[in-house]
């Protein structure tokens, strides 16, 4: 959410939807001031109650309900008038799902799946005990209390009893700790707090309030003989261990004695430690335990309050209950911007102590300063200049445009007509490898050809003046084959194409040009964007397709721009000059590394010592920096004059406490942070501070349900805490990159972060803190600033919808785990579903990439944008999935940085590189905690390689995405060719998803959307996230699901007994039935239908109803069984469960045409040697046939091998169909297996021999690929091209009339990727995409299987040909002769 420029929170709420207003271009419907702030209050208050319906007064005008309906509207509300003249009302309402389009939801079963499921029925039926449990309990049962969680005591501060402290040892720091300020009032502060429970510190910067008051207690406690045992807590981990070595030196004692810290993974405390500094986190994990933990505790000091994280105020809220049972207890609250008001209020009268600083002199310049006295210059400033003088002479040009009026005649156009069609381009995977990837610069205008911008400005002038739809095809041509700027501007007018098609309502040209990059933010030489275009000639479907757009690019905050203009005054004439050149060339809602890079080289210049903390806002900035320092500016190229530290939270400990070393005489450190380094570090050398006024808050939009990691301004406590950074020990500058109209219009303090955080991940810490019998929302009420009533109750159902709280508030097994994971709930289950299903390690990628967020950057310029596209489809590898795009991005990051080229790859493939890396570190934390609470082993079942078994498989992969992402599913309606949700009658793909445009050529299609709709495979998607623009939702990162996954896994997972509902009246009377009915449909009243939810509804037969029913079931007790006692072995009911889940998800996967794509389930790092591959679940189905055989049914097991059979059968036989004597017969090639009864012997269908052979004319080969790319590239193209040496050899075998079978595999994957059939000779010529050089000719091949089958199930197989030794160590291109078990690979599949 934006951040409004207001300085209280109050202003903060009120002013959203303004806000919102602004983004979407309604600021023009002009109304009073007044009406708009009681409209919006209005609103507000609406929001967050539990009203579903409001009406306005009749004494509105007109104007005035139009900005109510299209405000109302925005908010996803449904607004409407009625009655006429001075009695006409305007009514809004809350949808409830009533609205959304309902059309009959249902699908058909494969054969093959019925078989499977009907054999493990037969095998397991239901217990009467088993159903019982999967129905929702009907009253409030006790309390769960996980083992696990009884014995967990991992991250909790450890036991002890108060000590009378020893005395302090002398130390050298002894007469610097006294010359600060804060040890002129030690007597004071000891005092104060003896007298009183609750006592307020605000020290300045420097003061010493940090390091000295928790000392000054323990020397009052020493000195009198007390007892005393002390807690402060830090808001980041460093600042922990940097405060508690500080302290232990100034006491001349080492860490781990008296003075102690506990943080996440790392302490170093014992018995003897009396002062344990820890963060807030970690005590609050003590407090779970119970009040009592603090029942040995003298003292709680929490540092820093001012920051107003989420756990500080979760900790002030449980501190202020925990003081009316323990008197005794004392509590300092300390920082150097407190809200004094706010906490005297909060705990009632309390003392505070004000503590001056004693930081020397520091500097200030704002922007304004810095512009003026560096001389700063960039090339698109002194562009701005230029285009100024433009501007008059375009202004003019463009009046007299608007004044023609439609229908005047024009001359004939000078441009010759083209035929109405578009050039042929290359389709999106012929484009070739790299050339995908190429980053086409758009072409400057002043480097165009004459030619070029004449056609250019006719194809404008035509398509208004003329209203000329054809000119739109020049247009695009010109865009796509000459590289020209989607936006650029008529050099008469100042005109883009965007604008005039939205002036004269080209809809279908406008959503073409905004696919391809156009900017909905450029103004006319007149002001005008190409929504005010739109308004001002009334084009209203233009206006709600713009809006639309410029909703879903989260526009939002007040620019600096506007705030200059409003300001003025404030401003001498040549700092408005500046600031307006300035913020016209750059966006100032980014970070400007020219800037800072233009600012360390002043530095550098002017000054020879003194360390430069530059304050960043994520790691994205640190490591773009980074890397201009370190590889790309010449200036710096000298690294040995200077250290480049980065300081982040994700990083190590380690590695953060090298920064508080000094550097050694002539070397320059120079501090990449983020606002870790704002607060309780201090480096001693840091004189110059460069400050971008920038931070990464993660905040969620409760109307939307988005949580979004956004770069917001600070605020000014914070702005005073990064200045003071740079006077610790000496004076200094500090270089704000804002102006002082910027700071003038900062909050005073951040916005808590208890009213950003998810409230569903607060309700969840909520329930394990608060007492057993308070609601939620009732404690949560306590808080200093509480979240909304209405929010906090939404959050709970939610969180009720997906199985993590019972009726009664009361945490199910599921919410304990999920309270225990650092990702979102709907995430944590998602990555619990994948332990049980067996295909934890794609789901860790994805989960942790939708937690963080998206990889992938967006360039500004409309080619790059074209290509960023590309680049996503080509991730997408045709699976209809955005989360396979997250994924693929991953795996192949992870290659090139283990090749060493990861900066290239990602600025090739427009990945953020920064992003990837905390990817990897939540990765890494994320399975450590599932390691932590017994859900991934050591050794043995439920290891790392148990919980991957199935991670090959993406169809498995897609059934653990649902169970997550539910409730967040649309489905198709095929008749109106659109997207429906549970309650939206229209849903659009977002401009970002794969799935938003279909397999298009370089121009997308004019209807993009229906086009979309129309060639998806199946009826269902899910979304990570749904945005609101006008009456418009669009969804993003989607992915294609079958109908089965969605039945199966969607839902919770106890139904009551009317999911279930029988057919209305048999089929045989249904169709008999001669009377028509006016109730009822009889087209589907013989269907039985399965209510998963309100808006779920399945009308399926009923047989195949009752067999789904089941299997939902089935995999639901599954579930809540693993959940319960993750560390129990697998019962024989719970491995054929997901063997038979496995089966079912597969085949209907590939009845509904979707394929299974290769390297699914690569793992980021190589396994150790002890740790053999992991294998496919399709692999290992088929790999331990005996075995599955008697567990699955003779008939299924048989049907499974049949069809395997015939996929070889028919391979060979389409070789060759005139030779009969080369066709693999069906009795030829058998399985041998326990399935294979006399009965289906004798019928033919297989063989009694125990060692079947393929007929002599069939050869093997086996290709050995250095990339999977390759492989890839073959299963996609079907064509392959292998070495000169081993043409000969190939074209021999295939011109003898043999049918020859390559069999795949690529070089050190362990193992073979599938096996395809020889279609075509080798040709002469040459593909150029192959990711290897030395390749012959392509020929064609025709894939088989596409599966990967690991090593270990092949270990078996010898090759007489190659000395006997294993198959898999065979090189590129070796023969088998039909002697040989290389078959059995084949049959393995």
């Amino acid at each position: 959410m934006s951040r409004p420029n207001t300085g209280s929170q109050k202003a903060s709420m009120t002013s959203k939807p303004l806000s919102s207003l602004k983004a979407r271009g309604l600021k023009d419907i002009r109304i009073d001031e007044e009406v708009k702030i009681a409209v919006n209050l209005a609103l507000q208050r609406f929001q967050y109650s539990e009203q579903k319906e409001m009406e306005f007064p009749s004494s509105l005008t007109s104007t005035e309900r139009a900005f109510i309906h299209r405000l109302a509207q925005s908010l996803g509300y449904i607004s409407k008038s009625r009655g006429k003249g001075s009695k006409r009302v305007l009514t809004i309402r809350k949808k409830d799902g009533s609205e959304a389009a309902q059309s009959i939801m249902t699908f058909n079963f494969a054969a093959r799946s019925k078989h499977v499921v009907q054999s493990l029925q037969q095998r397991f039926p239901f217990t009467s005990k088993e159903l019982a449990e999967l129905l929702p309990h009907t009253q409030r049962g006790l309390s769960v209390s996980l083992e696990a969680d009884k014995n967990r005591t991992s991250g909790r501060l450890n036991n002890g009893i108060p000590q009378v402290p020893q005395k302090r040892e002398p130390s050298e720091l002894e007469c610097f700790c006294q010359a600060l300020p804060v040890f002129e009032r030690h007597e004071e502060v000891v005092a104060t707090i003896k007298e009183n429970q609750v006592v307020l510190v605000v020290g300045e910067t420097g003061s010493g309030k940090t390091t000295q008051i928790p000392q000054f207690l323990l020397d009052d406690c020493c000195k009198k003989g007390i007892p005393c045992r002390i807690f402060c807590t830090q808001p980041r981990r460093l600042a922990a261990i940097a405060v508690a070595e500080r302290v232990a030196t100034e006491r001349g004692e080492s860490v781990g004695q008296t003075i102690g810290y506990q943080i996440r993974l790392e302490s170093r405390v014992s018995p003897k430690t009396l002062l344990t500094f820890c963060t807030s986190g970690v005590l609050l994990r003590t407090l779970m335990a119970g009040d009592a933990t603090l029942s040995a505790v003298t003292h709680v000091i929490v540092d820093e309050v001012h920051e107003r994280d989420g756990l500080t105020d979760f900790l002030l809220t449980k501190m202020r209950d925990l003081l009316q049972k323990m008197p005794s207890l004392k509590l300092i609250l300390s920082s150097a911007a407190l809200d004094v008001d706010l906490f005297i209020r909060y705990f009632g009268k309390c003392p505070v102590i004000y503590i001056k600083g004693r930081p020397f002199e520091v500097k200030q310049l704002f922007l304004e300063d810095i512009l003026r006295t560096t001389g700063y210059m960039s090339k698109d400033m002194m562009k701005y200049k230029k285009e100024m003088q433009k501007e008059e002479r375009q202004q003019t040009s463009l009046t007299e445009w608007c004044e023609v009026k439609e229908g005047v005649s024009r001359p004939e156009s000078q441009r010759d007509k083209l035929p109405t069609c578009i050039l042929q381009e290359n389709d999106l995977l012929d484009d070739g490898g790299e050339s995908v990837f190429s980053h086409l610069n758009e072409k400057d205008v002043a480097s165009l050809e004459p030619w070029l911008l004449k056609e250019m400005d006719t194809c404008i002038s035509d398509i208004f003046l003329e209203q000329d739809a054809d000119a739109f095809i020049q247009l695009f041509n010109l865009i796509l084959n000459e590289n020209i700027s989607v936006d650029y501007r008529h050099s008469e007018t100042s005109a883009t194409p965007l604008m005039v098609a939205a002036g004269r309502g080209f809809i279908s040209q406008m959503e073409q040009l905004l696919s391809i990059g156009a900017s909905v933010y450029i103004k006319a030489s007149n002001g005008w964007t190409a929504l005010d275009w739109a308004r001002h000639f009334n084009q209203t479907e233009a206006m709600d397709l713009l809006e639309s757009h410029i909703s879903s690019l989260e526009a939002g905050q007040l620019d600096e721009s506007s705030l200059v203009q409003s300001s003025s005054a404030e401003l001498s004439a040549e700092d408005q000059e500046l600031l307006k050149a300035y913020h016209h060339s750059f966006d100032d809602e980014k970070v400007d590394l020219d800037l800072i890079m233009h600012l360390l080289y002043n530095i550098c210049q002017s000054s020879d010592e003194g360390a430069v903390l530059i304050f960043l806002p994520g790691y994205d900035e640190i490591v773009g920096l980074r890397d201009r320092l370190l590889f790309d500016d010449k200036r710096f190229a000298e690294h040995q004059h200077r250290h480049v530290f980065t300081l982040h939270s994700n990083m190590q400990t380690s590695d953060q406490r090298k920064v508080l070393k000094p550097s050694p005489d002539g070397v320059r450190k120079i501090i990449l942070s983020t606002n870790i380094a704002e607060t309780s570090i201090t480096v001693n050398d840091v004189v110059f501070v460069i400050d971008s006024g920038k931070v990464k808050e993660k905040a969620f939009d409760a109307l939307n349900h988005v949580t979004m990691l956004k770069m917001v301004w600070i605020s000014k406590a914070s702005a005073l805490q990064r200045k003071g950074r740079a006077g610790r020990c000496r004076p200094g500058i500090c270089f704000h990159l804002f102006s002082r109209l910027r700071f003038n219009n900062m909050l005073e303090h951040q916005v808590p972060q208890l009213l950003r955080m998810p409230l569903q991940e607060l309700c969840l810490h909520t329930k394990l803190l608060a007492p057993i019998n308070c609601p939620i929302a009732e404690f949560l009420a306590k808080a200093p600033e509480p979240p909304h009533l209405m929010t906090v109750k939404n959050a709970v159902q939610m969180l009720k919808t997906i199985d993590a709280m019972d009726p009664w508030e009361d945490l199910t097994e599921l919410g304990y785990h999920l309270a225990d994971l650092p990702v979102e709930p709907h995430l944590g289950k998602m990555v619990l579903c994948a332990v049980v299903l067996k295909c934890l390690d794609p789901i860790l990628t994805i989960a942790c990439t939708l937690a963080y967020r998206d990889p992938f950057v967006l360039p500004a310029q409309g080619s790059q944008k074209r290509a960023a596209m590309l680049c996503r489809k080509r991730f997408a590898a045709n699976t209809f999935s955005d989360h396979m795009a997250l994924l693929r991005a991953f795996q192949a990051w992870q290659k090139a940085r283990s090749d060493g080229w990861e900066r290239s790859f990602c600025e090739k493939n427009f990945l953020s590189q920064a992003t990837m890396e905390i990817i990897i570190g939540m990765r890494t934390q994320l399975l450590g905690q599932l390691r932590a609470i017994g859900f991934v082993r050591a050794r043995g079942g439920g290891d790392i390689r148990d919980v991957n078994l199935n991670s090959e498989n993406w169809a498995v992969v897609k059934a653990a995405l649902v169970a997550g992402m539910y409730p967040n599913l649309t489905h198709v309606d095929r008749e109106s060719l659109t997207l429906m949700g549970a309650k939206e009658k229209k849903v659009r793909f977002h401009p970002t998803s794969v799935l938003s445009q279909p397999q298009y050529k370089k121009i997308p299609p004019a209807n993009a959307q229906a086009a979309a709709v129309e060639s998806l495979p199946t009826d269902w998607l899910i979304y990570d996230e749904m945005t609101r623009a006008h009456r418009i939702a669009s969804v993003r990162c989607c992915t294609v699901v079958t109908p089965l996954t969605v039945a199966v896994f969607g839902g919770c997972a106890k139904l009551p007994s009317t999911a279930f509902q029988e057919p209305a009246m048999p089929r045989d009377d249904a169709m008999n039935e001669s009377s028509d009915s006016e109730m009822e449909d009889r087209s589907t009243a013989h269907l039985a239908q399965v209510n998963i939810d309100e808006w779920l509804n399945f009308k399926l037969d009923r047989e195949m109803a009752d067999l789904v029913f089941q299997l939902r079931q089935r995999w639901q007790g599954l579930f809540l069984r693993r959940i319960r006692s993750p560390s129990k072995p697998w019962s024989p009911l719970d491995e054929a469960t997901i063997r038979a889940l496995v089966s079912v998800l597969s085949t209907e996967e590939q009845a509904s045409g979707l394929q299974q794509p290769t390297g699914v389930g690569q793992r980021p790092k190589p396994m150790s040697s002890d740790e053999p591959p992991q294998l496919s679940s399709w692999r290992s189905t088929n790999s331990r046939r005996s075995l599955l055989d008697t567990e699955r049914g003779e008939e299924a097991a048989c049907a499974d091998r049949q069809d395997l059979l015939q996929d070889l059968q028919s391979a060979a036989h389409s070789r060759r169909p005139t030779d009969d004597h080369l066709s693999v017969k069906a009795d030829s090639p058998s399985f041998h297996s326990p399935c294979t009864s006399p009965s289906s012997t004798s019928s033919g269908k297989f063989s009694k021999s125990p060692s079947p052979r393929f007929p002599a004319p069939v050869r093997y080969f086996i290709m050995k690929s250095c990339n999977l790319r390759n492989i890839e590239l073959s299963q996609q193209r079907g064509i392959w091209s292998t070495t000169p040496s081993n043409e000969h050899k190939l074209n021999r075998a295939f011109q003898d009339h043999s049918v020859v079978f390559l069999i795949f595999s690529v070089q050190g994957s362990g193992h073979f990727q599938g096996y395809a059939r020889m279609s075509s000779e080798i040709s002469s010529e040459r593909c150029q995409d192959w990711g290897s050089s030395g390749l012959g000719g392509v020929f064609r091949v025709e894939w088989i299987h596409k599966e990967s089958l690991p090593f270990q199930f092949t270990y078996q197989l010898l090759n007489p040909w190659n000395e006997n030794k294993k198959v898999q160590i065979s090189r590129d291109g070796q023969y088998f002769t039909v002697t040989c078990d290389v078959k059995s690979v084949v049959r393995l599949y």
